[in-house]
């Protein structure tokens, strides 16, 4: 059971201090983000659909990739591994980067209760190849997993984050020398990428008695040759991607949140038409939807985000990357099989 973390130490609330989105106790969007509240309609929806269509109702198909086949150098010089969820393992010009490392079986502070995953992750967090980075958004359950931080924590790898998360990755074992907070639009260098993080529209916190004195970001991973943005949650904010679009000239491709969403909650997820819109405003050229496939988080159908991001981008002619769970592609593979026949049905 995970204890609930309490106030920074006063070093960190001083840097904290240093940020204009921050008012002294917690962080704040710079546009009014409206957060989702309990209502008898939403009540009414999850008691009447019941939670069948929220979970797969077969085993749910996994590549359970050969972890030397995951080392730098091994395939495309831009290619990405879906591990589930919002964790992936990025391969950028010969630097690999994990995004968001959730291996755990649930998305809560406890081991008995909560989302509980669809599947087994593909590959263990201990049979990774060497990494160059690892990234973290925010500190949600589904996104900053405790048990996965201490199995992770002994590598000799950086790890970047929002402003307040390190807090969290430190207590938890992770070195403070190997941690650097960011705020957004400041960057750092590792392995010969750039990564910045960038703004988003969400929100933070772990338990009832945290201080909300994290940030997220979405994030720009520019090499030499590539680049990738990963959105993180984030509900929809145009003048904020026509920004990260101008300011980086565009990507080679975007990782973007499509599950987890609802017309109650679109001001903190984008859902599948939003998640286009996003994706062609920050001028990426090959759609990879995430966060989806993992949990169930939301009312939909366990597999809507997908099936309803495929005509959708069909008609707006967007090159999707969608691969199995497992599988390690680049961004001209397309879309897997499964996904298109399961759109079909």
């Amino acid at each position: 059971m995970e204890v609930f973390g309490g106030h920074p130490d006063g070093e960190r609330l001083e840097k904290l201090q240093d940020s204009p989105y921050f008012d002294g106790q917690r962080f704040r969007n710079p546009v009014q983000t409206p957060m989702a509240r309990p209502s008898l309609g939403l009540a009414w929806e999850y008691f009447a659909k019941g939670p069948h269509e929220r979970v797969p109702q077969e085993t749910f198909p996994i590549v359970r990739p050969e972890p030397a086949s995951l080392q730098a150098g091994k395939g495309e010089a831009l290619r990405v591994t879906w591990l589930g969820h919002s964790t992936m393992l990025l391969e950028i010009d010969g630097a690999l980067i994990l995004t968001d490392p959730v291996f755990g079986m649930r998305a809560s502070p406890f081991g008995w209760m909560g989302p509980k995953r669809f599947h087994a992750p593909p590959i263990e967090p201990e049979n990774l190849p060497p990494l160059d980075l690892i990234v973290v958004s925010h500190d949600h359950y589904d996104h900053l997993d405790l048990p996965t931080i201490k199995r992770l924590a002994s590598r000799d790898t950086p790890w970047v984050t929002s402003l307040g998360v390190g807090a969290h990755l430190e207590r938890w074992g992770v070195p403070a020398e190997r941690v650097t907070e960011l705020d957004w639009w400041q960057s750092m260098e590792v392995a010969g990428i750039e990564v910045t993080a960038c703004p988003c529209r969400h929100f933070a916190g772990r338990g009832p008695t945290a201080s909300a004195a994290t940030f997220w970001s979405s994030w720009a991973l520019r090499g030499p040759k590539h680049s990738a943005w990963f959105s993180g949650d984030t509900g929809i904010w145009q003048d904020a991607w026509d920004e990260i679009g101008q300011r980086f000239g565009g990507f080679d491709l975007s990782m973007v949140e499509i599950g987890a969403f609802h017309p109650a909650w679109g001001s903190i997820h984008l859902g599948p038409e939003n998640a286009l819109a996003t994706h062609q405003r920050v001028g990426a050229k090959t759609l990879m939807p995430v966060h989806w496939g993992t949990f169930n988080l939301a009312l939909h159908d366990w597999d809507e985000p997908i099936k309803t991001l495929l005509g959708l981008a069909d008609d707006a002619g967007v090159q999707l990357l969608s691969p199995m769970m497992g599988e390690t592609v680049h961004r001209e593979r397309g879309v897997s099989q499964y996904w298109l026949d399961r759109a079909r049905a």
